[in-house]
């Protein structure tokens, strides 16, 4: 049993954590800025333009299980600095990506921003499940991650107003500027990235620091405190049946999260479902990423009266009967279905890795790694589900996020369950 000083130690090293979901939730739907910006900027196809998100979740396939393997090494507290040193160095590549104009630099900018961003996935939220109080790890993470959605919120507020605010101009409207006032238009083009990532950088090179001054529990004797560890004589991450099953929950829910966030102004543009512009699609869009913060706020609380796995089954179940209803009603009763799935999706990451991670004592930070690779299903069902809207139908595609629902409503009654 943890002493009073332990505990408040935790208590004081999960508020600084929260600074970690921020800012990751910032990075990432800072992305949904950059496509259009981009697009516009270099006339990208849609295919092109969609290589942000390709990169993006593409590096927590390739990186997850090297950032375990340093975490192994070198602890949670040094894979957290180098989470936010790492992100800092992509923010800081955007300077020159955008004074080139070379679109294949701007990615890979990207994708090393995602790799520290990675990182930062696979140190804390481990961390923050041992740093919880034991049976209280999946309403501890669902509320520390609220943060993440209050980054998610934030950010494309703050990025509509700094990057889109300069007006792109089209092929032929540059073709027809002077030498000079190209030169000038293409140069405000550059800042408009160029000075909000140099501030991102900024910050997050001040966090590095801070959490490097500030004295955290180490990993191993929270393990010990906590009494999480489960002695079963298993020599591999892999043979914890719980863990794979969670990697799929979660490569399921990103995948579904993810792709209907992408479609979901395509659907309310729809003549049949609420037939809205883009510009005020996009405001209703907000609801779904919103709904996502209100739901862990609300969830954390209601996890700790009924069991996590219970309620991660009830909301996936939500989902799907949402989903179906949309795909029934159609109109404006379709919209707002498919709007309230980003409130039931809210507890859903930070309880499947809860979950998946439980009892994995010194496989903890492999296991981690294992379940942040699978997020490459923000990369791969997207597809899938655009593959079925180009030959089925937009609304009918909603079958493939619905599918995923089922499985993690699967894995919430059985999956999750540790097999000794």
């Amino acid at each position: 049993m943890p002493s009073h000083t332990q505990a408040s130690g935790h208590n004081h090293a999960l508020v600084v954590l929260t600074s970690l979901f921020f800012m990751m939730g910032f990075i990432t739907c800072l992305n949904d800025i950059l496509v259009p910006h981009l697009k516009e900027v270099f006339t990208l196809s849609y295919v092109q333009a969609m290589l942000v998100q390709f990169c993006f979740f593409g590096a927590y396939a390739i990186m997850s299980i090297p950032a375990s393997k340093f975490i192994i090494k070198l602890g949670y507290k040094n894979g957290v600095i180098g989470g936010f040193l790492i992100a800092a160095v992509g923010c800081l590549l955007f300077y020159p990506a955008a004074s080139s104009k070379l679109y294949p630099l701007f990615l890979f900018a990207l994708f090393i921003l995602a790799t520290g961003v990675t990182l930062l996935q696979v140190s804390g939220n481990p961390y923050v499940t041992l740093l919880s109080k034991p049976g209280k790890e999946s309403s501890t993470l669902t509320l520390v991650q609220a943060f993440n959605s209050l980054g998610t919120t934030i950010a494309p507020l703050l990025g509509s107003v700094f990057i889109l605010a300069a007006v792109v101009k089209t092929p032929a409207e540059q073709a027809a500027l002077d030498a000079s006032a190209l030169a000038t238009y293409q140069a405000e083009q550059a800042a408009s990235v160029q000075m909000p990532y140099l501030a991102l950088a900024a910050v997050l090179v001040v966090l590095a620091v801070a959490v490097a001054l500030i004295r955290l529990p180490k990993a191993e004797q929270v393990q010990t405190d906590s009494s999480h560890s489960l002695n079963d004589g298993k020599t591999s991450v892999w043979q914890y049946k719980h863990l794979v099953l969670g990697a799929l929950g979660i490569f399921c829910y990103v995948g579904a999260e993810v792709g209907i966030g992408s479609l979901l102004v395509n659907v309310m543009g729809l003549p049949e479902v609420a037939g809205l512009n883009h510009q005020s699609a996009a405001r209703y869009l907000a609801m779904y990423w919103g709904g996502a913060m209100v739901g862990r706020f609300i969830g954390s609380a209601v996890m700790s009266k009924i069991a996590p796995n219970v309620y991660l089954a009830f909301n996936a179940l939500m989902n799907v009967l949402l989903i179906a209803l949309a795909m029934t009603l159609g109109g404006h009763a379709a919209m707002w279905c498919l709007l309230a799935i980003g409130f039931f999706n809210s507890i859903m990451f930070p309880t499947i890795f809860s979950l998946a991670v439980n009892k994995l004592g010194r496989f903890t930070s492999a296991g981690s790694g294992v379940i942040c690779t699978a997020i490459v299903g923000g990369a791969i069902m997207p597809v899938v589900q655009g593959f079925f809207a180009d030959h089925i139908g937009l609304m009918l595609s909603f079958i493939v996020p619905a599918l995923c629902y089922v499985y993690i409503v699967y894995f919430g009654l059985k999956g999750h369950k540790v097999q000794v």
